[in-house]
């Protein structure tokens, strides 16, 4: 029993049995190599992860698909949206004013039983809106497309679509002045601004009519009234003077012939009224003369003074003198466009030639027709408006020649 020694048990290894023959193990060397172990991570908890710093997992197909769709929805709506804002942009433009600056007046006529297509290419001809199709469109928006009335209508650039649509349906007749004005030529010349011009021509522009419709009306027949107003007047000569100075009411449709026409009976009206045509025989004139001494009257008085005036110019027409008013040279000169001098050669230079010029220089007011057929009942042969606008007269040369020095030394200055 001595000998026999129990061998001891591997523990570790429960399958070691003590009969098994174990294999010679190897030595062990005295210094070993450490074992090199293969670094753990560190166990990190979900709230310190840097979620920035993680790598993006692949998004799956579907989803992307349905991200595209959605962009392409947005993008379409902005579309429509921005469609949408440029037409109504574009449609308000074209219903607004053609020229919101230009105030002049179109007499634009619309024929009874014009069809709506036709109403809104003849005011887009007339250049009063800016697109017929967009006239229709809002006519028919706002339920008035067959409401449009026929008529004389004036309208202006200045106006938008919607004004002129509801002048159109309203279908009132316009009406509208005509400002003549005494003392004014049928036209002017001179290089003075349109505002400060009171011609004839002028005043019609003004009124809204073309240089073509004036020149028509000026040159038109108006032989009805030979009998009348134009008694004695020579068949060569034109309306100047004839055309009496009056602010005149009338229709849309008015041409410049029916203007005149106004203005021709209001002449005869006042010439009437103060029977004139035998005050102008009692004076040595007939009506053409009386005119045309009134017009010069009217543009050397610029106050209460054409009674006196006449006075003078009848004194010296009777005596053969020379009338000597400077506005008859100065009126034929502006007339042909030559410059104004005191010595201009022709019968309408009254301190060249003594009479009556060979016609009217002017349209005479009404004070001024008078005048002539009832002149002051004073004797001067001499006058001058001074520069404080006041009338001098003088019976004597001397007398005449001490109001120049006393009161006329800037207006006496020959032009």
């Amino acid at each position: 029993m001595d000998e026999f020694r129990r061998k001891p048990v591997n523990r570790a290894n429960p399958q070691f049995r003590p009969d098994t023959t174990v294999a010679p193990q190897p030595a062990v060397p005295q210094n070993p190599e450490p074992i090199r172990h293969r670094p753990v991570s560190p166990i990190i908890s979900p709230q310190s992860l840097d979620t920035a710093a993680l790598p993006v997992p692949p998004q799956k197909k579907k989803r992307s698909v349905k991200k595209r769709i959605l962009w392409s929805l947005v993008v379409l709506f902005v579309l429509v949206i921005a469609a949408i804002a440029g037409l109504f942009g574009w449609y308000s433009y074209q219903l607004s004013a053609v020229d919101p600056n230009n105030k002049d007046i179109e007499v634009v006529t619309v024929a009874s039983g014009s069809a709506p297509a036709d109403i809104a290419e003849l005011l887009e001809k007339e250049g009063v809106i800016r697109n017929a199709d967009v006239f229709l469109w809002y006519t028919r928006l706002e339920g008035v497309q067959n409401n449009l009335q026929a008529g004389a209508y004036r309208l202006s650039p200045s106006e938008s679509t919607q004004q002129i649509v509801e002048h159109l349906v309203s279908g009132r007749v316009d009406m509208f002045n005509v400002t003549l004005y005494p003392g004014g030529t049928l036209i002017d010349t001179t290089d003075k601004a349109d505002d400060k011009k009171y011609d004839v021509t002028t005043a019609l522009k003004r009124a809204g009519y073309t240089q073509e419709e004036i020149s028509t009306g000026l040159a038109a027949d108006y032989s009805d009234y030979n009998n009348t107003l134009f008694q004695d007047r020579p068949a060569s000569a034109d309306l100047e003077g004839y055309i009496f100075g009056e602010t005149y009411r009338v229709s849309a449709g008015a041409t410049v012939e029916d203007v005149l026409r106004t203005s021709f009976d209001e002449f005869w009206r006042i010439i009437e009224e103060n029977n004139l045509v035998t005050k102008y025989k009692d004076q040595g004139l007939n009506l053409y003369q009386g005119i045309t001494l009134a017009s010069i009257i009217q543009r050397e008085s610029g106050g209460d003074d054409k009674a006196g005036i006449a006075q003078v110019f009848l004194s010296r027409y009777r005596i053969g003198q020379q009338l000597g008013s400077d506005v008859t040279y100065q009126y034929i000169a502006d007339k042909l466009g030559e410059e104004r001098d005191i010595n201009f050669d022709s019968p309408y230079n009254t301190r060249r030639y003594a009479g009556l010029p060979p016609g009217p220089i002017a349209s005479p007011g009404e004070a001024a027709l008078i005048s002539v057929g009832e002149p002051a009942t004073t004797d001067y042969i001499y006058f001058l408006s001074g520069d404080d606008d006041i009338t001098y007269f003088a019976r004597t040369y001397e007398e005449h020649e001490a109001n120049i020095r006393n009161h006329c030394q800037i207006k006496c200055q020959i032009l």
